[in-house]
């Protein structure tokens, strides 16, 4: 049995070839992505599943993406669809498609809805651990439901604790959002669910026109996808927005301000946080959710966070940063 505190394994052989143990025997070991850090399970096993809505504290309307190795994989828990060969050179990589379920996919992954949502992630420490344990795994964000996503180890043992007994160390996410969620269960249709490294432009590019989904998600019916709810990945914490290169409003109490980058044309503040030296968008996105955690670690009454540019993956960071700002 696991000791009370969580255990780290390492990106060795010995060490991932136990998490794929662990993952087959039923249990749940949080392992690193390109986007986050999730929390997985085996796919296919109801029981594993239910520790998973446990562990995160997790409503049954909010689906879980399945994470497979390759599209043959996909096909085994999916109906597949043509227009998947357009998507192919996003994979491996951030990039989830909703597609109609097969029936050996549980109740539990899809909130009861006809479809599942699927991806095949691009981190080796992951892929290893799929080839291992030769299930599909479902692996939602390791972090308390509705709390900022983890894209560092310590931050899945910071918010879980005992809860998660074995963590992967797989050094930081390089993306640090979620992976872009791609609506293709209707034949002839795409809607765009969820914002993320894979822009609309890209995907466009390959699809034609795609609808963009852009209401929040009801907390009283299952949910088409997981990120949808008007409020989440949200920090303890009070966050206020400002566009980007404008001047943050007055605000009482200890406040943190949140830059995208160095500027001239704002005084330094006395506590004045940048996401990237050079206003990136990408290194912003990257840098987000583990510095809003700093943040919300330490005392403040407000975060005044900069919105990006409404372009490329500065969608999908003011779409975080809008949810966590949401009360």
């Amino acid at each position: 049995m696991p000791s009370p505190a969580a255990q780290f394994l390492t990106s060795s052989p010995t060490d991932l070839s136990r998490a794929a143990e662990l993952l087959r025997a039923g249990h749940c070991v949080a392992l690193p992505t390109e986007t986050v850090y999730g929390l997985a399970a085996d796919a296919l096993n109801p029981s594993a599943l239910a520790q998973v809505f446990t562990i995160k504290g997790r409503p049954l309307l909010d689906p879980l993406i399945v994470h497979v190795l390759d599209q043959a994989a996909l096909a085994e828990v999916a109906e597949p669809d043509e227009r998947l060969a357009l998507l192919a050179s996003f994979w491996p990589g951030p990039l989830t498609v909703v597609l109609r379920r097969k029936a050996c996919v549980p109740d539990l992954v899809t909130a009861s809805k006809p479809t599942v949502a699927v991806r095949i992630p691009a981190h080796p420490v992951f892929r290893e651990v799929l080839r291992l344990c030769g299930r599909p795994l479902a692996a939602p964000s390791a972090n308390p439901f509705g709390y900022v996503s983890p894209t560092k180890a310590v931050h899945v043992s910071d918010s879980l604790g005992e809860r998660c007994p074995w963590i992967v160390d797989g050094g930081a996410c390089t993306h640090g959002v979620e992976s872009t969620i791609l609506d293709l269960s209707v034949p002839g249709q795409a809607r765009l669910l969820r914002p993320g490294p894979i822009t609309l432009e890209a995907l466009q590019a390959k699809l034609g026109p795609i609808e963009v989904v852009t209401r929040a998600a009801s907390q009283q019916s299952a949910q088409d996808a997981p990120g949808m709810l008007e409020r989440h990945y949200s920090p303890a914490t009070r966050v206020e927005l400002f566009a980007r290169g404008s001047t943050p409003p007055a605000a009482v109490g200890k406040v943190a301000r949140l830059l995208l980058a160095r500027r001239s044309d704002l005084p330094v503040g006395p506590a004045d946080f940048y996401l990237s030296e050079h206003g990136s968008a990408e290194e912003g996105a990257r840098h987000l959710f583990d510095l809003l955690r700093q943040l919300d670690a330490r005392g403040f009454d407000v975060i005044q966070a900069e919105l990006a540019e409404a372009a490329g993956i500065g969608v999908a960071y003011n779409d975080r940063l809008t949810r966590a700002a949401a009360r």
